[in-house]
């Protein structure tokens, strides 16, 4: 009898060898860095509130598709430079494939229902979103360069729905500069902040300057109408972390809790965006 079990039973090696190698479709399909998701939502959400229309939900699928096309895009274009093609390969570009059709169905519905200003906008800064891919391939994603283009690129979501919503130019320009200014400052106050928490060498000096200046820019946005002066106070709030996070004063943090953090300091940017515009809180000049 266990001389029969025996010979019915494949050989270990040859199960081991028939069966594919396991992949994790999550790893594949969506970004690593948790950040990211901040970046994509927090202008997005607040261009649609404050500018909703027709076109918004084909804005929302257009950027969301753009934002999930990168990662499993990542994945099958460095596969194919090193000429190799492992059990994931294949899985990344089906699932580039599926997001992309996503954006296409954005771009439609944006076509059918925005002015052009809005689709050409897009369009415009669509080579810009290469950039974070190419440094992806090149195992260089960590870089700062591709950090801070592709928080450009996602900022101009608020640009894209005030257009789409028949908003003025000035406006779209002001609230994708907003985003810009929480964003960018923010990379790199996060990466210094991780440096530091590490032990490493790190810079103390360019987190708060463009601090400073992001400070300054809004106070300008301000002062010529384009948005609320509740953006002062979040901004102000920014700085002051900025200066007290990486002073000796800190009070020492995992990374996990310094990700929380920039959420929430993200959500009071939207917060204030939307309360601002519906409540038409406006500097005193």
């Amino acid at each position: 009898m266990h001389e029969l079990s025996s010979e019915m039973a494949p050989p270990i090696n040859e199960v081991n060898i028939n069966r594919p190698p396991a992949y994790r479709v999550k790893a594949i399909a969506l970004p690593n860095e948790h950040g990211s998701w901040g970046m994509l939502f927090e202008p997005l959400i607040a261009g649609l509130v404050v500018a909703w229309s027709p076109a918004a939900p084909f804005v929302a699928l257009v950027f969301v598709g753009t934002f999930l096309t990168r990662q499993p895009l990542k994945v099958y274009i460095a596969d194919r430079i090193a000429g190799r093609v492992r059990p994931h390969t294949m899985p990344a570009m089906k699932l580039a494939a599926v997001f992309s059709i996503i954006i296409l169905i954005g771009l439609a519905g944006l076509f059918l229902t925005a002015n052009g200003a809005a689709l050409w906008l897009f369009v415009a800064v669509i080579p810009a979103g290469v950039v974070p891919i190419l440094y992806d391939v090149a195992g260089k994603s960590r870089r700062v360069v591709p950090e801070i283009v592709g928080a450009v690129v996602l900022s101009s979501s608020a640009a894209v729905s005030v257009l789409a919503a028949e908003g003025s130019m000035a406006g779209a320009a002001a609230l994708w500069l907003v985003f810009v200014c929480r964003m960018v400052p923010s990379l790199l106050y996060v990466r210094e902040r991780l440096r530091l928490e590490k032990g490493k060498p790190f810079s103390y000096l360019i987190p708060v300057l463009s601090h400073a200046a992001a400070l300054a820019i809004v106070v300008l946005l301000i002062s010529r109408g384009l948005v609320s002066s509740l953006l002062i106070i979040v901004f102000t709030v920014l700085l002051t972390r900025a200066l007290s996070g990486l002073s000796r004063f800190r009070q020492r943090l995992r990374a996990m809790q310094i990700g929380v953090l920039e959420m929430i300091y993200g959500l009071l940017v939207v917060v204030a965006v939307i309360v601002g515009h519906y409540a038409n809180i406006q500097c005193i000049t």
